[in-house]
């Protein structure tokens, strides 16, 4: 496995990568990332897989300074599971400059996450953008854990007739269901034992609507409530339709249950895909 850090080296070695697949991550990588590596290795001949924590879609306040770096054993596990490149680009590598062009998103970005993280979307669409430019993948893959990430760099790569296919990759979860994440590394332990309950209450969603229940704002409401009531604060509880990720139609055929909220000090997130 080679590790690359700069624009050169990853070109060079692009050259001769044959079909390549790209797994973007910002490192503190856990089962859930190997488990895309894995997917990955069965949609082309090449892995390339970026460790790069992004200044741009962190707000103030936010956790960019505490993100963990763990590139060595990053690229030990990543090397355990065939993965043929790492991109390790140092800040001044992937912007020399202060970054004066970006990617703007539509207002979909604004919504859910957006609405909480103002400029996230902008700086996550704008780092994706840089990636794909350098790496010029045939295919990149996505976690579907942060399901509006997943939906906007889709779009995006559509919007703007970028050449690469773009796979979701269906959440990895812990026994008890809690969606793995590197920012379950902040949890306590009494926190880490409370923080399944968003899964059950996405599946006890999931199964209300598909014995027919329609009132989702009610059962939303319900869902912040028991999680206030928990020790929660609660950023949103959402149903939305899977393939706008607006509000759900008389057509939707497909809907999504989204929720963000805060434990002790820890903003998790995860959703579940409602087929109708």
């Amino acid at each position: 496995m080679k590790v690359l850090h700069s624009i050169a080296e990853l070109r060079a070695f692009r050259q001769h990568a044959g079909r390549v697949v790209f797994v973007p991550t910002m490192g503190n990588l856990h089962e859930g990332h190997l488990s895309l590596i894995r997917l990955a290795k069965q949609h082309g001949d090449s892995v390339i897989v970026s460790i790069f924590v992004n200044r741009l879609q962190f707000g103030v306040g936010e956790d960019f300074e505490r993100y963990p770096r763990t590139l060595a054993q990053d690229c030990a596990k990543l090397e355990s599971v065939g993965t043929a490149a790492v991109f390790a680009p140092a800040e001044d590598a992937l912007y020399p400059n202060p970054q004066q062009y970006c990617i703007e998103p539509p207002g979909i970005a604004n919504e859910l996450c957006g609405k909480f993280r103002p400029g996230h979307f902008r700086g996550v669409t704008t780092v994706v953008s840089k990636l794909f430019n350098i790496v010029q993948p045939d295919v990149a893959i996505f976690g579907k854990k942060d399901y509006q990430q997943y939906f906007v760099l889709r779009d995006m790569v559509l919007d703007l007739n970028m050449p690469i296919e773009i796979i979701g990759a269906e959440t990895g979860r812990a026994e008890d269901g809690l969606a793995l994440s590197s920012r379950n590394g902040y949890l306590s332990e009494s926190d880490r034992a409370e923080a399944p309950r968003i899964y059950r209450h996405l599946s006890q969603l999931r199964d209300a609507v598909q014995q027919g229940a329609r009132d989702f704002e009610l059962r939303c409401q319900q869902v912040v409530a028991d999680l206030a009531q928990h020790g929660w604060k609660v950023d949103y509880v959402e149903v939305r339709d899977a393939h706008t990720l607006g509000a759900p139609s008389a057509t939707s055929t497909r809907l999504v249950a989204l929720i963000a909220a805060k434990i002790g000090n820890t903003r998790l997130i995860d959703n579940i895909e409602i087929q109708l």
